[in-house]
């Protein structure tokens, strides 16, 4: 039987390895750890409380494993399917995504695309609202559902090898033949590079290495706010995570909200430079706060085009300004230019869920141009869901979304200089999602087994 090596344990990484099962000797290889072993989240009492130190974005699950388990069932959202599949085989990719979860529990019913004039007041105010089928997992069912999955894997004969690290594709011929991974030599017939966002650096470097052309995708970058929950309740009635997407005055940027968390938890995440943060929502722990993504777009031209390198520097420079801890400002200091101070924030009527944080300046740490587009976008989306531009109102910083490196491929994401070496997912620059990147691994997989048969 040939062999198959999936480097990444991701929703691209799963879905692939589901695909391929039965088909190939199949073996994951994954840096980080099971996902029985990346919570984060503990129950004290009747309270939710987040340890420090999360395996946020490496392990069975990937980045996605340690999120609150948001689907968007849109071809629109998390990426433009457009680019590589017709939109009747994007809905057959989509589907196919569903029923993977729902078979391993995630909830069957879709969450009620409520009526509202939310798009309406959105459209009037210069502002994209982008109703979408969605469904919530929440981060407490997530590993059960992600365990299952990986269960399921090795008792229809996949391998696992966790903790363990590729430093390289072998390629000889033209052809990928392996890896070395822990400075041992591991071959295969097919190789499947599905990483995630926090090796988009690494897979760029072997890209590079064996001639394989790239282009560096745009970032996203911003903070996460928090709000009362009461303040964003006819949104997340309408949508669980309501898509907004405007152009700022100032700049003409387009800013977007992203991974909306009602009644939920600010969370730490990791970068390979520092520290941001990001957001949890459980099924069956509650606060009384809604959190969300706000965030501004980033593409570079000559003399960088290295957007993660950009997004680096960033990460690094919040760092050292938060102390290794993110920074949480409020947004009446930041647009009166002053610091948040702990004596600040406990005047404020808004309970911040995440504590170890620094209370400091946001605009110390961050881009000018992204400081004035998040206090711009923010005064606009006020005019649609009134609160949010409150002084009151918190800023975590920063939040990064780092996805920025996409290799020239053929069809089914086929390299397109090396055969037999594929890509998928996030780490590829082609998603931004559990489900876009599930369906890469997807078509991935079809490509394998399409040679196969050959």
């Amino acid at each position: 039987m040939k062999k198959a090596i999936i480097v990444g344990a991701g929703p691209a990484g799963l879905m692939a390895a589901h695909k391929l099962a039965g088909s190939l000797d199949v073996t994951i290889i994954e840096r980080g750890r099971d996902i029985s072993q990346r919570s984060c989240q503990v129950i004290k009492g009747k309270e939710c409380i987040y340890c420090n130190v999360c395996h946020v974005t490496a392990g069975v699950g990937g980045a996605g494993g340690m999120s609150d388990g948001k689907l968007n069932f849109s071809p629109v959202i998390g990426g433009d399917w457009a680019e590589f599949v017709s939109p009747q085989r994007a809905d057959e990719l989509i589907d196919e995504v569903d029923r993977y979860f729902v078979g391993h529990g995630a909830p069957p019913e879709d969450p009620h695309v409520g009526g509202s004039d939310l798009a309406t007041r959105a459209a009037a105010n210069g502002i994209e609202f982008i109703p979408i089928r969605q469904k919530h997992i929440g981060s407490d069912m997530l590993p059960r559902v992600i365990g299952s999955m990986e269960r399921d894997l090795k008792a229809r004969g996949v391998k696992f090898r966790l903790n363990t690290r590729v430093e390289s594709v072998i390629v000889e011929n033209g052809r990928a033949t392996g890896v070395i991974a822990d400075g041992k030599r591991i071959k295969a017939d097919y190789v499947l590079l599905a990483p995630g966002r926090s090796a988009s650096t690494w897979l760029g470097e072997q890209m590079q290495h064996y001639g394989v052309p790239i282009r560096y995708m745009p970032i996203d970058v911003g903070v996460r706010v928090e709000v009362p929950a009461v303040v964003y309740e006819e949104a997340v009635r309408t949508n669980w995570d309501p898509k907004f997407r405007m152009y700022t005055p100032t700049h003409d940027d387009l800013v977007r909200t992203f991974c909306t968390c009602p009644y939920g938890f600010v969370v730490q995440d990791t970068y390979e430079s520092g520290v941001g943060a990001n957001g949890h929502s459980q099924r069956n722990c509650r606060s009384q706060n809604t959190n969300f993504a706000f965030l501004a777009r980033i593409a570079l031209t000559e003399p960088l085009e290295n957007t993660n390198e950009y997004g680096s520097t960033i990460a690094h420079q919040a760092r050292t300004i938060g102390g290794g801890r993110p920074i949480l400002q409020r947004l009446g200091d930041l647009t009166r230019g002053r610091r948040s101070t702990w004596e600040r924030l406990r005047r404020s009527y808004v309970e911040p869920t995440l504590k170890a944080v620094t209370p400091g300046d946001i605009s110390m740490a961050m881009p000018h141009r992204v400081v004035v587009d998040i206090i711009e976008g923010l005064d606009m989306l006020d005019r649609v869901v009134p609160g949010v531009a409150s002084d009151a109102t918190l800023l975590y910083a920063p939040e990064i979304k780092f996805a920025a490196i996409r290799p020239e491929t053929r069809e089914h994401f086929e390299t397109a200089v090396v055969d037999n070496l594929f890509v998928a997912g996030d780490g590829a620059g082609l998603t931004r999602g559990i489900v876009p990147a599930a369906a890469t691994g997807i078509e991935a997989a079809e490509g394998i087994l399409k040679k196969i048969e050959k």
